[in-house]
């Protein structure tokens, strides 16, 4: 029998999470740290935004920055799986309203996927205050999450 590397097993689960494919097949711990590392991409994303509409805007780096805002947020709402919550033991800043309040949050991960894509649309136009305009709305709906599902730092 062949042994498989663990980091490369863990890569591969984190994958298979990130792409929707069987999720239930990755263990908790490998699940939160697909969906924080995820969530990582696209703080860094954001902060791309910032930076280039404080400066200079450049319109290739803001589309891609918001074409990979918009794919990054596409995905998160799938990586949150029932057990992989604060009841799992693995260290996270997901509050269990995540998953008695599903619905609710399903709608705040579709809203933020319809708005990351609305940026992602205007990013290209090199119409600055409407891409500003825009990434403030993504910034206010990525806000209004964190503060219903997101536990305090």
């Amino acid at each position: 029998m062949t042994r498989v590397k663990p980091m490369l097993l863990t890569a591969f689960a984190a994958a298979l999470v990130a792409g929707g494919a069987l999720a239930s097949a990755a263990s908790p711990a490998e699940t939160i740290a697909a969906r924080q590392a995820n969530f990582k991409k696209m703080g860094g994303a954001m902060k791309a935004l910032k930076d280039e509409l404080g400066g200079g805007a450049d319109k290739a780096k803001l589309l891609a920055a918001a074409r990979t805002l918009a794919a990054t947020a596409r995905l998160q709402g799938g990586l949150f799986p029932a057990g992989t919550g604060p009841s799992s033991g693995v260290k996270t800043d997901a509050l269990p309203a995540i998953w008695t309040q599903k619905p609710v949050f399903d709608a705040a991960a579709g809203k933020l996927v319809a708005e990351a894509d609305k940026l992602a649309g205007i990013a290209g136009s090199g119409n600055t205050a409407a891409v500003l305009a825009q990434f403030k709305v993504v910034g206010g709906t990525c806000a209004a999450c964190h503060r219903q599902f997101r536990a305090e730092e």
